[in-house]
Formats: structure tokens, sequence, C-alpha cells
């Protein structure tokens, strides 16, 4: 008896990409804190966005994955790229200094990564 293939490995990537994408999230606010009050935390904080905007990346490339070869819907897609434009305007008022929308920023940007992972 023969089984049918399903697009569950894709579904599996794009879950664990926003899961990255969450951690990573979180890791950053918890390394506001040194940021603020020890001479290494703009080096971790630093670092951190890095990594969380190669996560972001990350989510894009597994909803283009998850839609295309298994027939998924292209939703996720539209969510990967707007999460990825909120990263990158992230990264320009962390650059910019400007805190007073970085960091409500950051917050919707991770309860709206928790929901994603939520629907997923």
């Amino acid at each position: 008896m023969a089984t049918q293939a399903t697009a569950q490995p894709s579904y599996s990537f794009l879950r664990i990409a926003i899961t990255l994408q969450t951690l990573t999230i979180l890791l950053q606010a918890v390394s506001a804190g040194p940021l603020l009050t020890s001479s290494y935390g703009e080096t971790l904080h630093s670092v951190g966005a890095r990594v969380m905007y190669g996560a972001s990346m990350l989510y894009v490339l597994a909803a283009v994955l998850a839609w295309k070869p298994g027939g998924g819907s292209p939703r996720p897609i539209w969510h990967a790229s707007g999460f990825l434009v909120l990263a990158s305007l992230q990264v320009v008022l962390g650059i910019a200094n400007v805190p007073s929308v970085h960091v409500p920023l950051g917050v919707l940007m991770f309860g709206l990564s928790v929901l994603a992972l939520a629907r997923r």
C-alpha cells in the first residue's frame, strides 16, 4: 500500500522558525537590562539584534518553503514578510537610539510572534 506524501516537514520547519524568532525576541528583552546597567550590555544586545534579524529572515524562508512545495496558503509569507519589515524598523530605531518607539515595538513584535506561534 502506497502512502501519500504530505507537507508536514515544511510546516514543522515553519514552526521551528517561528519558535526561534520568538525566543530571540525574548532574549533581546532580557539583554536590554544589561544594556542599561553594564559595559558588556551593548555588545550583547547588538549581537542579539543580528540573531533576531536572522531569525526573521529564516521565518520568511520557512514560510516560502511551506507554501511552494506543499501547496499551502501564501498567508504565512505575508505574515513573515511583515515581521521582517518590523524587525528592520526595530533595528533602525535601535541604531538611531529612539527608545520611546523601539521598546513598545519590541513588545508588539514579541506579542505578534507568540500569536503566530500559537496559530501553528
